[in-house]
């Protein structure tokens, strides 16, 4: 098989595994990637399936900006949302009254419920000892130890109304470092930090014996829970708009940080904890071997597409900077610096162009595949004997002979070597894809921080290192299958 065979092949495989997550046609709810969200998204589901509406939910898609972007983009229709949020940090209306926010949103398409009826604010945090060691009752206190730890979680450090305001508000000495939520907890629990940023209805606060500070100056604002959809879903599923506005004033504050406790501390599943809350028959629950099986399929379509793609783009690059000296350099440092972008970043980056799911998540593979591929086919070809490649052209071969024939065979041994490069980076870096909603083996992982649970982190975990391993035996045969017989006895020599 050739090598344009090859990736034609890889290609309409991964189109193939990667079909079913493409037909998107049923209304969608998405959630953030914590507790809370997750939660108010399964209620929304199974209100959705209590008026007889069929709605996927889209779990923990990452911070505000993905969902709102995704809602903009009508990637989904429904998510649970924030009004100090929505005001601050998406509209940018701090002091505007109800009315002016509906408009606000009308303008984009969109609407928002009534309160769901309960308030989960920002707030600061500490352990009950440490804090009253220390005096501190008060957030306004914390200027009096500058030395303090302080863990914030990574939205909370970039958000307007989040640290950099409340650290100006309060004239606070300290500085902060980013990290995930739930691993917050974790930090205030074994004394790695001092104080981190709360939700007011997380169950870790009453679990985990903290004291919430007073926010003297009353810096947060109001963070009434709410839904927020697209104006469209009034005409396509009216019961579930319905609802959605039925919830108006149904959660108070205790009760939500019950439903985070049920998850968090008791370890059941969110879409239980819903369905028993509205008073609905759970839904029957994959088994682990079939979630794996699904994580599976969704994990080798965005490698074997994103690799397909790369193979498609990056060969003919490796080709021509071999034979173009300077625009090789130039092609190799372009993709070099592709390489050196965050991934993370990189994902978040495609979400305004290709929107969220596996389409994202593809395009940034794509580019993280590209430099082994190029820079080692690049490298094989100029590594071909130069009195090889002026005896082909001597005798009269064509170029596209020469390189069918002549060069490619005598540099696959390095372009596979690329190749399977990319494929190993892939399969690694597309773990990154869950948190833009593209699925794989990054799914359990993020739930198994989130819930500060070992088994459903190995769940993603060890299939991932286990799929990086076969794609690296794979590869191996493979090199061993194409590569010509005179190289395969030289390299046993």
């Amino acid at each position: 098989m050739s090598g344009r065979q090859a990736a034609t092949a890889l290609l309409g495989l991964g189109l193939f595994l990667l079909a079913p997550a493409l037909d998107a046609q049923t209304p969608t709810v998405g959630s953030k990637n914590f507790t809370e969200s997750v939660i108010l998204g399964e209620i929304a589901q199974g209100l959705a399936r209590q008026a007889g509406v069929e709605v996927s939910h889209r779990r923990q898609l990452g911070g505000t900006r993905i969902l709102w972007r995704a809602l903009l983009d009508g990637e989904i229709d429904v998510y649970p949302e924030y009004s100090g949020t929505l005001l601050q940090e998406l509209l940018q209306i701090p002091d505007a009254d109800e009315d002016a926010v509906r408009k606000a949103l009308a303008m984009r398409g969109l609407r928002m419920t009534a309160s769901l009826g309960f308030n989960d604010t920002y707030a600061i945090g500490m352990r009950e000892e440490k804090a009253s060691t220390l005096g501190i009752r008060t957030i306004g206190d914390l200027r009096n130890h500058p030395r303090l730890r302080l863990g914030l979680s990574n939205e909370f450090m970039q958000r307007a109304d989040g640290w950099p305001g409340l650290r100006q508000a309060y004239a606070l000495p300290q500085t902060a470092n980013g990290l995930d939520h739930d691993l917050a907890y974790r930090g205030l629990a074994s004394d790695a930090l001092d104080a981190t940023d709360l939700y007011s209805t997380d169950a870790e606060i009453p679990y985990y014996g903290l004291r919430v500070l007073v926010d003297d100056r009353r810096y947060f604002p109001v963070y009434e829970a709410i839904y927020l959809y697209r104006d469209d879903l009034v005409r396509r599923a009216p019961t579930w708009v319905a609802a959605l506005e039925g919830m108006a004033g149904r959660l108070d504050a205790a009760t939500m940080q019950a439903l985070n406790g049920r998850v968090k501390i008791d370890k059941e599943q969110e879409a239980d904890v819903a369905a028993s809350w509205i008073g609905i028959a759970a839904e029957h629950s994959p088994d682990r071997w079939q979630r794996i099986a699904q994580r599976t399929r969704e994990h080798l379509a965005l490698v074997v597409v994103s690799l397909g793609l790369a193979l498609l783009v990056a060969l003919p690059l490796g080709i021509l900077a071999a034979r173009r000296p300077r625009l090789g350099q130039v092609v190799l440092a372009v993709a070099g610096l592709l390489q050196t972008l965050p991934s993370l970043a990189v994902f978040v980056f495609m979400i305004p162009l290709l929107g969220i799911g596996a389409r994202p998540a593809i395009a940034a593979l794509f580019l993280y595949s590209l430099l082994p591929i190029v820079r080692n086919t690049h490298a094989g070809i100029l590594g071909i004997p130069a009195e090889l490649r002026e005896t082909a052209a001597a005798i009269g071969l064509p170029h596209s002979t020469r390189l069918w024939r002549i060069e490619l065979p005598l540099a696959s041994r390095s372009i596979l070597a690329g190749i399977k490069t990319a494929a190993v980076i892939n399969v690694g870096t597309a773990t990154l894809g869950a948190l833009i909603g593209a699925g794989g083996y990054g799914q359990p992982i993020l739930a198994g921080i989130r819930l500060d649970d070992l088994a459903l982190i190995l769940e993603g975990a060890v299939p991932a290192a286990l799929l990086a391993l076969v794609v690296q035996g794979l590869f191996e045969g493979l090199e061993r299958i194409l590569m010509p017989r005179g190289l395969r006895l030289r390299a046993r020599e």
